[in-house]
């Protein structure tokens, strides 16, 4: 049976990965906790809490390294020459392969391929390139195909589910998409509005010619031509 180590950056997305792991096999998962990208601490410590009490719950066994220094993160990320969140990957991921490693595990995975909103291409890499450099077995599935199971799932436990990926950068970036999201749906609602209203006046005009064409038969008899009736009638309109 292999033993398989679980990077985790948060008990909801550790519900439908525990969830296939086991079905693919894994009954030796352990769940590993190094995440000091989560700003402000307040949500750090919120989340290692849900954390705690998830893999209790399911019966998983936790390693938490507790390192956690917002300065030197901030320092290197800002100055980071490449992909920000590239950085953010592999910082966490090495730690936890290297865990792995010195630790007798057979291979590792993270939670973060579950999230629809992770540069997936980009982590898949950084995880392959972490198992050549350390030798160790990287499992991959696209665990994105059961976001919505594990989103339910975290809801059905009652889980703490935050609105951000962790960093200061990426909770700004959620909040720009929220606003710009609200000011889509508020622009979709009043298009839809001025088409509702439009809709209206085209009934309300048919029903008016409808009844003009009405009057037109019932005062066809005083002898008036028919095309002088109907363009004065038009003229109405």
């Amino acid at each position: 049976m292999k033993r398989i180590l679980m990077h985790t950056c948060c008990a909801p997305c550790s519900t439908y990965v525990i969830k296939k792991l086991r079905e693919e096999g894994f009954n030796d998962i352990t769940s590993y906790w190094y995440n000091p990208n989560i700003q402000p601490f307040d949500e750090y410590k919120h989340r290692l809490e849900t954390l705690k009490e998830y893999t209790k719950m399911v019966n998983v066994p936790l390693i938490i390294n507790d390192y956690y220094d917002l300065n030197d993160f901030l320092t290197v990320v800002m100055n980071y020459g490449g992909i920000r969140c590239e950085y953010c990957y592999r910082m966490r991921l090495e730690m936890s392969v290297k865990y792995a490693k010195e630790n007798g595990y057979d291979c590792f995975t993270t939670t973060l391929l579950v999230s629809p909103y992770q540069k997936h291409d980009l982590l898949k890499k950084v995880c392959e390139d972490l198992a050549k450099e350390y030798d160790i077995e990287f499992v991959y599935y696209d665990f994105r195909e059961g976001y919505h199971e594990g989103q339910q799932m975290a809801k059905d436990a009652g889980l703490y589910r935050q609105k951000y990926c962790g960093c200061i950068f990426s909770r700004d970036e959620a909040e720009m998409q929220r606003d710009a999201f609200k000011k889509q749906e508020e622009e979709r609602h009043r298009k839809n509005r001025e088409e509702q209203e439009e809709n209206r006046k085209r009934k309300e005009i048919h029903w008016f010619l409808e009844l003009l064409k009405e009057i037109y038969c019932l005062t066809s008899y005083l002898g008036f031509k028919e095309d002088f009736i109907w363009k004065k009638l038009q003229l109405l309109l």
